[in-house]
C-alpha cells in the first residue's frame, strides 16, 4: 500500500499551501478576534475551485478532487486558520458530499452549481440540545403533507449557519421507529419558517459561524428528501465517516504549523546565554511533537485513501479522528509551554492554535464516541455489547 503522493497531488498540495499563505494567513487573526470569516476569502476560495473541491467536473464544473487530495487542501488551510479549514470542510464534506451521494438529479442541478460558485454555502444540521452524540433521539419532526414535508424543531451547533445558503437537516419522519425513522432533507436558506438563531461564542474556532436554527412549520417540497424516508441515520453515519477524516486532516495541518512555531521560538528566544532550543528538554518536546504529527498524518492518509478507493473506512476514520484530535491538543499544549509566558498572551499565534485544537476533540463526535465506534468494531462477532 503506497501512500506517496502523485506528481499531480504534489503540485496541487503546493498550490493549496500557496493559497493558504497568501490569502488565509492575512485574515486569520482578525477573523478570530472578530468572530467572523470574511466572505471575500470564501469567494477567492471558490475562484480557486475549493468550494466545489469534491464535486465532479462533469456535469457540475467542480474541481473533481478525490478525497485524499481534498484532505491535503484541509491540511494546508488549517496551517494558517483552522476556522477557514472547518468552514470549507463543512461546506464540502458534510453538505455538498451528502447532496452528491443522496440528492435527486433535480436537487443537484438546482443547488450544486451555486455551491461550487460560493453563492450557497453549505451547513449541516444534525445536533439538537438533547441529541448530540446520540442522534437517534431527535425531536425535530418532518410530516408529509401532500407534496411537501413540514419540518418543526430546533437545531444546535450548526456550523456555517449565518452564512449558509443551503442546509442538510435531519428530522424524524417516524418518531416511533427510532433510528429507522430518521430522514434527511436539503433545505435552502430562503425557505419560509427557517430562522437563524443565536450565535454560540466558542473558546476556539471562533471565526466559524455556529448558531441555533429554528424550524417553524418549514415547508420543503417532497423531492428535497435525500435518499428515502427512514435513511437519515444511515446518511448521517456515512457522512460523519468522511467528516471525521476531514477533521483529522485539519488537526494534522494545525499541529504541523504549531511545531514550526515552536522551532522558530526556541531558536530565537535567548535565556541563560543562548537559544532555549539548546536545551535538551525542549529538543525532546519538539521531537515528540513532530513524531506525533507524523503518526497522525499516517492514520489520516490511510483513512482518506480507503475512502477515495470506495472501500469501508469507518474504523480507520474513527481511529484517525481520535488520535489526530488528541495529538493536536497535546502538541499545541507543549508548544505553548515552550513559549512560556509569551504563549499565554494574545499577541502570539500559538494561543489561537491551542484554543482551536481543543475544539477538534469535540466536533464530528467526541473522543469518547470514537472509542465506542472503534470498540464496537473490535468486539464485532463476539457476545460483548459495546454501549455508551
Amino acid at each position: 500500500m503506497d501512500f506517496s503522493l502523485t506528481p499531480e497531488q504534489e503540485m496541487l498540495s503546493q498550490m493549496f499551501r500557496e493559497f493558504a499563505a497568501k490569502e488565509v494567513a492575512r485574515t486569520a487573526d482578525k477573523a478570530d478576534k472578530e468572530e467572523t470569516l470574511p466572505l471575500r476569502l470564501l469567494k477567492r476560495a471558490a475562484a480557486q475551485g475549493f468550494m466545489g473541491a469534491i464535486a465532479p467536473e462533469e456535469p457540475f464544473g467542480g474541481a473533481g478532487l478525490d478525497f485524499l487530495t481534498f484532505t491535503l487542501l484541509l491540511e494546508a488551510l488549517a496551517t494558517e486558520c483552522a476556522s477557514t479549514a472547518l468552514t470549507i470542510h463543512v461546506h464540502n464534506t458534510l453538505t455538498l458530499g451528502t447532496l452528491l451521494r443522496r440528492g435527486s438529479a433535480a436537487i443537484q442541478a438546482n443547488l450544486i452549481p451555486a455551491m461550487i460558485a460560493g453563492e450557497r454555502i453549505g451547513a449541516f444540521a444534525l445536533t439538537e440540545a438533547g441529541a448530540g452524540s446520540d442522534p437517534t433521539h431527535l425531536r425535530t419532526t418532518a410530516v408529509r403533507v401532500g407534496s411537501e414535508y413540514v419540518l418543526d424543531g430546533v437545531k444546535t451547533w450548526v456550523s456555517n449557519a449565518a452564512i449558509a445558503g443551503v442546509f442538510v437537516i435531519f428530522a424524524a419522519t417516524n418518531p416511533a421507529a427510532g433510528p429507522r425513522g430518521l430522514s434527511a432533507f436539503a433545505v435552502p436558506v430562503e425557505t419560509a419558517g427557517l430562522v437563524i438563531g443565536g450565535r454560540e461564542h466558542t473558546l476556539g474556532l471562533s471565526a466559524v459561524s455556529i448558531h441555533r436554527v429554528y424550524l417553524n412549520e418549514c415547508r420543503v417540497p417532497a423531492d428535497h428528501l435525500l435518499g428515502g424516508e427512514g435513511e437519515g441515520y444511515k446518511i448521517a453515519l456515512e457522512t460523519l465517516d468522511y467528516g471525521r477524516v476531514g477533521t483529522a486532516a485539519i488537526a494534522v495541518g494545525l499541529a504541523r504549523r504549531a511545531v514550526e512555531l515552536g522551532i522558530k521560538f526556541a531558536g530565537e528566544r535567548v535565556q541563560f546565554g543562548g537559544p532555549i532550543g539548546n536545551k535538551q528538554a525542549l529538543q525532546g518536546y519538539l521531537a515528540d511533537c513532530a513524531t506525533e504529527v507524523a503518526a497522525a498524518e499516517g492514520l489520516t492518509r490511510r483513512a482518506a485513501w480507503l475512502a477515495a478507493q470506495g472501500q469501508p473506512f469507518t474504523q480507520q476514520a474513527a481511529m484517525a479522528k481520535l488520535f489526530a484530535s488528541r495529538m493536536a491538543a497535546n502538541v499545541t499544549n507543549k508548544i505553548l509551554q515552550i513559549h512560556g509566558g509569551y504563549g499565554y498572551i494574545m499577541d502570539y499565534p500559538i494561543q489561537r492554535y491551542y484554543r482551536d485544537a481543543r475544539g477538534l476533540e469535540i466536533i464530528e463526535g467526541t473522543s469518547q464516541i470514537q472509542q465506542i465506534v472503534i470498540a464496537s468494531n473490535l468486539f464485532a462477532g463476539t457476545n460483548v455489547k459495546v454501549r455508551p
